[in-house]
């Protein structure tokens, strides 16, 4: 564990914060300065005014993410505004860097209206190739994102709600895939309707869950279709007709749990009543509604992920949103559709299968344990360098089979790229 005057310092000293710009031009001499600037910087202004599609060709729009949030929902901080949760921001920016060469600039917008945050993103997107929102709480974020989807021509990502979804998605693939299961056999019980645990429910059920088979839970219980208690309209998509109203009561034979709620909501009982070989996702953080060694104690047949690090199977949304968004840039799609997302989900849930060839490097860095599919192993590892060969070109091709590719790429040249792009990145 990291101590408080440990983080402190990491972001302090030196230079603070996390993030700086360089150049990517030489600017040694007065002709370097002249084609950077005036007069040379004319050229490039006067194509794009003929072509608007030149700009991804002359700046740095098609590899330029910006990172938005109002900070209302940060981390397990809850809603401490855009100025504190500038820290996370410039993480998330370090996380796009790191694992697939895009750069970022992150904007805190200092507002809880959702119209003046969805009219400062209008306004400013033109100097992007995508937008990732990022910690903005529940139900305004799914109109924030929505209204953005319909208004821009460029991908909006919110990743709370997709991120864990798509990576979860992947483990629930490869889970169903251990225990012969069948995904539109699961019975699912989500514990939390947050923007996380609305967007897993809604993922699943893309992935082919069918909605009858899920069990939607919040802080007052079992989300039915009979509650009397003020349901918002996203939670009341899944409404069920049950006569279960707790969160024991919705476990009894379920299939898989999928917690994004609170540490200790799930107990040993409510694991006991669960179907065989019980899938349990508690993803609470950074502690877990229920942790793996307490499930050991009253099933052996369950398998387990979490938010952490040090648990297997760790759900990390660093598996999904630099990769999402790496293909949709390279493809300038005007938008991350579901068809992208749930090739996202396959490719990881492949790359896991196959564990046997997992490189050296990343053997090296998690102590050489076995990463043969299995109970401890249904995702990749976040530092496994075929991510970006994986999931980049599974998301390039989805863009482009779906029609929201502006360019078409070669996609065994362009794995190849990748690559290369991979072994630059594995020595950074």
């Amino acid at each position: 564990m990291i101590t408080k005057e440990e983080a402190l310092a990491y972001h302090a000293e030196g230079r603070p914060g996390k993030l700086k710009v360089e150049s990517t031009k030489p600017t040694e001499t007065q002709k370097d300065l002249s084609l950077a600037y005036s007069p040379g910087v004319a050229e490039p202004c006067r194509e794009i005014v003929k072509d608007p599609e030149k700009v991804f060709d002359y700046t740095t729009k098609g590899n330029l993410v910006a990172v938005m949030s109002n900070g209302t929902a940060v981390l397990g901080l809850g809603n401490i505004g855009a100025l504190a949760g500038k820290p996370v921001m410039e993480g998330k920016a370090i996380l796009f860097k790191r694992f697939a060469d895009i750069d970022v600039f992150d904007i805190e917008i200092a507002t809880e209206d959702e119209d003046e945050f969805v009219r400062t993103a209008e306004l400013i997107a033109p100097t992007f190739g995508g937008i990732n929102l990022e910690d903005i709480r529940a139900p305004e974020c799914f109109e924030i994102e929505q209204q953005l989807i319909e208004k821009l021509d460029i991908p909006v990502f919110h990743d709370d709600q997709h991120g864990t979804a798509i990576i979860s998605g992947a483990a629930l693939i490869n889970a169903a895939h251990i225990t012969n299961r069948k995904l539109e056999d699961m019975k699912i019980v989500f514990s939390g309707a947050g923007a996380a645990g609305i967007g897993c429910a809604r993922f699943y059920r893309d992935l082919g869950v069918p909605v009858e088979n899920m069990l939607l839970c919040d802080s007052r219980g079992v989300i039915h279709a009979g509650r009397a208690n003020k349901v918002n309209r996203y939670k009341a998509e899944f409404a069920a007709e049950t006569d279960a109203r707790s969160l024991g009561d919705a476990l009894s034979g379920a299939d898989v749990f999928c917690g994004l709620s609170q540490a200790g909501l799930m107990t040993a009982d409510m694991v006991r009543s669960m179907n065989r070989d019980p899938i349990i996702f508690a993803m609470a953080n950074p502690d877990p509604e229920i942790t793996p060694e307490q499930v050991r104690e009253v099933r052996s047949d369950a398998i387990m992920a979490t938010g952490r690090s040090d648990y297997p199977n760790q759900v990390n949304n660093v598996l999904g949103f630099p990769f999402i968004f790496r293909g949709a840039l390279d493809v300038r799609a005007r938008t991350i559709n579901e068809a992208m997302k749930i090739a996202a989900a396959q490719a990881l849930a492949e790359l896991a299968r196959r564990g046997k060839v997992v490189p050296q490097i990343v053997r090296d860095a998690y102590g050489n344990e076995n990463f043969e599919l299995g109970p401890n192993y249904i995702i990749p590892k976040p530092f496994d360098p075929r991510l970006l060969t994986y999931v980049v070109p599974a998301v390039a091709q989805a863009a482009m089979d779906s029609g929201v590719a502006r360019k078409k790429v070669d996609i065994v040249e362009y794995g190849q790229r990748l690559a290369t792009t991979s072994a630059i990145l594995s020595n950074m």
